[in-house]
């Protein structure tokens, strides 16, 4: 199979080189692993490599220019010449010459050659100084897989590496065959200080647990894991001392979204409410808690509402924060509205900041050891964790800011007894973080910082200004129109995409351990049986007018002691399809709706459970909201929401769907709520609606509606009765639901396998619900005498799925019964 490969260690005096022919002349400085790429299994090569100076003593990092990748299945990519240059399109083939095979590996080729991606043979460049030297280290191989780049692509290789014996081990290393990437920016200085030669580096490390592009990756994941989060560490070395100072940055912790489509302001969007999001919080700051012991977060977000919401995202990092309750001294916040604070380009106001921090900073300390004998004089207590709105141009100039700060409180007081010129130190340390900031700027939002000058300089002046207004344009560009296709190779080299296996390397023995594994796989795991009721209501734009909901939303409690562990909810029609509500989605309704509905599951007597919303989306009439027991919040993980339009040319909503998908334990689940087209004797455009909806409705990572274990869908699917108005009406008077369901549209079109294939519904045993006179039980008395049916349907697929009950409740609000 493509995901599979065979590896052999060779000796030196083992290995025959006639048997073998040469693919590039050039030298090669080490392998970051293998990937799948189009059916073909290729091993990833540096090729070109340039290094940016040492950390310490031994410790030299180099920065990758190019990366080749051989084909392990064919030769037909072996003649294929390296790119020299690329230029900036993400989007094209790199070749406009239209007759040119493009190499399979030619987007992930670039992405390596961008110059962000660096590497060392000599330690473990995940880590920090401290937490290399201070935890005794675990050898070459205990990487901190937040920084490790080429995880993905490495593991198989690792996982070969390790059933090796141990001399054949430090060989392969000693080789420095494999080769660990981080991604993000090192800079070296070397400065004189008192007629003593010292390093000065800037080391940053960008994580790739939730690594992408600036509109397509915010805020936090279930995991806990934060965008844009960056762990940074100022360096000094001389042949006596080591100082290390860090901090880190990540993108506003809890779960928000933002379209990039506007030019001035982004609008953003808060996707879960404060109690579905505390599990993901806690899991961030126990995390943060468990590295650094102590943390402060300096949030920079504007604290007067601004038209792009950002005092919104303020106030509920500070909810969020507050909520969790750690101890005071383990987690602090500090707000400083930068913009406001700093207006006019005033940027010497951060010594406002400085002071408000002034008592942490010396809390907190840094790390330093005598390079001598090794011993550890000081460590780091405590960590500044800084955000702005994207964590590049404000968060930079801070945290400059506090690395110069403690660097010359260091440095001022190791010589405090000579007069020592601190200006070169500045000035070179201020260079090396300008380009720091640079460099992140480039690889999330795909240009250089803004307010760089600043950091270079100290000053901002009119061409500055006009220099930033240049980049926020290009940005939009970037943003909107290339970090689609940058989104999807990230994907790629992180094995992130749908579909993507490790490469594993074939091993004969230890294969035989995994299939006797595999049959014993209920010996390691448990399950559970949960319950989800799933409801479907067309409201006919009708807002709620205080009918209660227990009929519906309740009244399986008679049927079954067991609560349900989820509540899965559609609506359609929540608001009318007018040309006003088509172009723009109203939610204010929705919110009602989801407020009636808590108040409905949480004040019912007899209650075991409270429930917590998880999460609702719209697409303008089409609404879909999951609630979950409380007390199950916090193994849901990865909850995504998507929609598909497929109104006037797929393009307007006034039709289509919205979706929902998690994982409850190791269980994927996907939720949908859809309304299709209508009209009696539409059906192929109904039809037509659901192969839209199933195979262009996309969540993260290329992931489908059929990607997942179990499928619910709560829909109106506007299928009709195919029978005269008067029999139908009068099947339905005498109650014979067999004759009206012998003549149903859609169980007609599954048997004939034109749609639903591989769903199940229940069996039908209540009268059609739809179209009644608003308010009654009267069927169509309008002049359009709508023939009954049943519009509103739920159907299922998973193995494991069982409907227990399939019925309607009798609510008035609307011409349809939920």
């Amino acid at each position: 199979s493509n995901s599979r490969a065979i590896a052999k260690l060779y000796g030196p005096s083992e290995f025959e080189d006639q048997q073998w022919r040469i693919l590039n002349s050039r030298p090669v400085f080490g392998c970051l692993g293998l990937i799948t790429v189009r059916n073909e299994c290729f091993v990833a090569i540096v090729t070109d490599c340039v290094s940016v100076g040492r950390i310490r003593a031994g410790e030299e990092v180099y920065k990758i220019q190019s990366v080749s990748f051989y084909s392990l299945s064919s030769n037909n990519y072996d003649d294929f010449v390296d790119p020299a240059s690329w230029d900036d399109d993400w989007d094209q083939p790199s070749n406009n010459n239209g007759n040119i095979i493009q190499h399979p590996c030619a987007q992930l080729q670039k992405l390596f050659s961008v110059g962000s991606f660096y590497f060392t043979p000599d330690f473990d460049l995940t880590k920090t100084v401290q937490a290399r030297t201070s935890k005794a280290s675990l050898g070459v191989h205990s990487f901190d897989e937040h920084f490790l780049w080429n995880q993905f692509l490495i593991s198989g290789l690792l996982d070969f590496r390790s059933k090796l014996d141990r001399k054949k081990q430090m060989d392969l290393d000693r080789g420095g065959f494999l080769v660990f990437a981080i991604r993000g920016y090192v800079g070296v200085e070397v400065v004189d200080i008192d007629n003593e030669k010292f390093e000065l580096s800037v080391i940053s490390k960008l994580s790739c647990q939730r690594a992408g592009t600036r509109f397509n990756t915010r805020g936090i994941d279930d995991n806990g894991h934060v965008a844009n989060f960056v762990e940074t560490e100022t360096v000094l070395y001389s042949d006596r001392i080591c100082y290390s100072y860090t901090q880190i940055r990540g993108s506003v912790p809890v779960f928000w979204e933002q379209q990039g489509m506007q030019l001035v302001q982004h609008k953003i969007q808060i996707s879960r409410g404060s109690a579905a999001t505390q599990p993901a919080v806690k899991r961030h700051f126990d995390e943060l808690l468990d590295r650094y012991q102590a943390v402060c977060n300096i949030n920079l977000l504007a604290q007067r509402d601004t038209s792009g919401g950002e005092t919104l995202l303020s106030n509920e990092f500070n909810t969020a924060v507050h909520q969790l309750g750690y101890d005071e001294k383990a987690v602090k916040m500090v707000n400083f509205d930068l913009h406001a604070e700093c207006r006019g380009g005033n940027y010497e106001n951060v010594a406002m900041l400085m002071n408000d921090i002034a008592r942490y900073l010396d809390d907190y300390g840094f790390f330093l050891m005598d390079t001598d004998d090794n011993q550890i004089i000081y460590t780091q207590k405590g960590v500044f964790r800084t955000n702005c709105m994207d964590c590049l141009d404000r968060t930079n100039l801070v945290q400059n800011v506090i690395s110069k700060r403690v660097l010359i409180n260091y440095v001022q007081d190791r010589f405090k007894d000579r007069r020592i010129h601190l200006e070169r130190v500045i000035a070179k340390h201020s260079h090396l973080w300008a380009e720091n900031g640079d460099s992140l700027s480039k690889i999330y939002a795909g240009t250089g910082a803004l307010k760089s000058a600043f950091t270079r300089t100290g000053k901002v002046t009119f061409m500055n200004v006009l220099s930033d207004a240049t980049k926020s344009v290009n940005r939009f560009y970037i943003n909107n129109f290339q970090d689609k296709a940058k989104q999807e190779v990230i994907d790629q080299l992180l094995g992130k995409l749908a579909n993507q296996a490790i490469i594993a390397i074939h091993d004969p023995i230890s294969d035989n351990v995994t299939r006797q594994l595999t049959k014993r796989v209920k010996e390691y795991s448990s399950s559970r049986r949960i319950t989800i009721f799933s409801g479907s209501y067309n409201l006919n734009g009708k807002g709620f007018k205080g009918e209660l909901l227990d009929p519906w939303l309740l009244q399986h409690f008679r049927w079954n002691d067991d609560e349900p562990d989820i509540y899965v909810v559609g609506f359609q029609e929540i608001v009318e399809l007018s040309p006003q509500q088509v172009m723009a989605t109203d939610a204010e309704k929705r919110k009602v709706w989801e407020q009636q509905i808590e108040t409905t599951l949480n004040s019912r007597s007899g209650a075991k459970s409270k429930y917590t919303m998880l999460r609702s989306n719209q697409l303008v009439g089409a609404a879909l909201i999951v609630f979950v027991k409380s007390d199950i919040v916090d193994e849901i993980r990865n909850v995504e929401t998507s929609i598909k339009k497929t109104g006037i040319m797929g393009i307007a909503g006034n039709k289509g769907a919205v979706a929902i998908r998690m994982d409850y334990g190791d269980t994927s689940f996907c939720f949908v709520a859809a309304h299709l087209a209508s009209g009696h004797s539409n059906v192929d455009d109904r039809n037509a609606d659901y192969h839209t909806i199933n195979e262009g409705l996309r969540f993260l990572r290329g992931k489908t509606i059929d990607s997942h274990d179990n499928v619910i869908w709560v829909s109106d699917l506007n299928y009709r009765v195919s029978l005269p108005n008067e029999e139908a009406r009068l099947y339905a008077k005498d109650g014979n639901i067999e004759a009206l369901f012998r003549n149903d549209q859609l169980q007609r079109e599954m048997r004939q396998g034109r749609v639903f294939n591989g769903y199940q519904e229940g069996y039908i045993t209540f009268l059609p619900t739809y179209k009644y006179d608003n308010g009654t039980d009267v069927y169509d008395t309008s002049e359009k005498q709508r023939i009954p049916g049943w519009t509103d349907r739920i159907l299922f697929k998973g193995a494991q799925l069982n409907q227990l009950q399939y019925s309607r409740a009798e609510l008035y609000t609307s011409d349809h019964r939920p």
